[in-house]
């Protein structure tokens, strides 16, 4: 069968991708820029923007399987298309689709749960990959700037989560679920900075900023305003999913959620001085 990952170049995308091919699936990837993509061979790289369902039709043909995003690639806004997307699929015969949420449902998650689509939800409560932003600080500072050094938070590897994606699009026993992912502990911001200090053998000190510093940050990197209120918001009052340890990507996957320290040691070179 033929899989349409959309996203495929993100954090979570790629490893879904390399994870459908280590599993002998015929993988395609939508891309806005596919001469950029830069993806294992034999994956099949499709121009397309799920932003302009227009471009989506040739992508969408023999395809039995879809994981899909649900926010755009400018300031990371929902998506707005999504009964548009739910559309084309069903008349182009798909069966199953991954949805990954943005945080909160919104047009896509709403068209999939009216259509006739087998669908999975995956809900992580924060990607172990957005600790990339404190890289460039620490590499060149050893310093850590964050408004929420007390947050707490069950964070997950991005390889975790595509492993969900990849076990609901291939497997049965998963049509109509939605799954909360996480890791398999609760952290605060100060143990993410003492764990990477510990990997890479550097003291790292932690400042912390004002909100509206946090939100100027968030700002600067071309984030839209409803986006950062929702994580500043987020952070700065965490619902109890959010550091509550659930053991959904074991129940399905079969193996126990990799730890934050093994994400460290896998990143490692982007937290060191060059």
């Amino acid at each position: 069968m033929t899989i349409l990952v959309t996203g495929a170049t993100g954090n979570v995308g790629r490893h879904i991708v390399n994870q459908l091919v280590q599993a002998g699936q015929h993988v395609r990837a939508l891309s806005r820029n596919p001469e950029k993509a830069n993806l294992p061979e034999g994956v099949e790289i499709v121009k397309g923007d799920l932003s302009s369902p227009e471009t989506l039709n040739h992508a969408l043909v023999g395809v039995t399987g879809i994981h899909l995003i649900t926010f755009n690639g400018e300031g990371f806004g929902a998506l707005q298309t999504g009964a548009e997307i739910v559309g084309l699929a069903e008349k182009a015969g798909v069966k199953r689709v991954t949805v990954l949420w943005n945080g909160e449902p919104g047009p896509v998650e709403r068209a999939i749960e009216a259509s006739n689509l087998e669908w999975t939800f995956l809900e992580p409560v924060e990607f172990m990959s957005n600790t990339h932003e404190w890289a460039e600080s620490i590499r060149s500072e050893g310093i850590v700037r964050d408004p929420f050094g007390d947050s707490l938070s069950a964070l997950i590897h991005e390889a975790d989560i595509a492993s969900v994606a990849v076990a609901a699009l291939i497997e049965g026993g998963h049509a109509n679920k939605a799954y909360t992912l996480t890791g398999s502990e609760v952290l605060s911001v100060a143990d993410r900075v003492r764990i990477i200090s510990e990997v890479i053998g550097r003291d790292i000190d932690f400042v912390r900023l004002t909100v509206e510093e946090g939100r100027e940050r968030m700002r600067a990197r071309g984030a839209q305003e409803d986006v950062i209120d929702f994580v500043i918001g987020w952070h700065a009052n965490p619902p109890e999913s959010a550091y509550t340890v659930v053991p959904n990507v074991e129940q399905v996957t079969g193996r126990p959620a990799r730890t934050f320290a093994e994400w460290v040691k896998e990143h490692e070179q982007n937290f060191k001085r060059a």
